[in-house]
């Protein structure tokens, strides 16, 4: 349902292909004829305001996202949590090498590189592989 406050506002040609697009599936899914199409795909192209093209899709379910959108942003998430994971790791195993270092009173082999360096590699080895079953 379209906020009535934003009824009377102005409908970009973006707003317009997404409720075109919405239009193409549901006659792909037999849920309109191809004259409901053709009448509501001009008046989508026709719409100058959101209150004109929310009654086009009114009666049409709301799109699930694909197995493909879905299985993308799940890899997105945890290639991300894993660089936050890397990035508090790095922080934690520098700050012990620097304390470690300030202590002994001088400047200590930088240890942090080997576990960072690896751990960086299958990382990179994630964000490259894109989403699949690893689980």
């Amino acid at each position: 349902m379209v906020d009535p406050n934003r009824g009377g506002m102005r409908a970009s040609d973006a707003d317009r292909e997404e409720v075109a697009a919405r239009l193409r599936t549901a006659l792909d899914e037999g849920r309109l004829t191809i004259t409901e199409y053709d009448e509501r795909l001009q008046s989508a192209y026709g719409a100058t305001t959101f209150g004109e093209l929310e009654p086009l899709t009114r009666d049409l379910p709301v799109p699930e996202p694909s197995a493909e959108v879905v299985a993308r942003e799940e890899h997105e998430e945890k290639v991300s949590k894993e660089w936050r994971d890397w990035a508090g790791g790095a922080v934690i195993m520098i700050a012990i090498w620097g304390v470690t270092s300030v202590a002994s009173g001088d400047l200590k082999f930088f240890w942090p590189a080997i576990p960072l360096v690896i751990w960086a590699a299958i990382a990179v080895a994630m964000t490259i592989g894109g989403p699949g079953k690893r689980d």
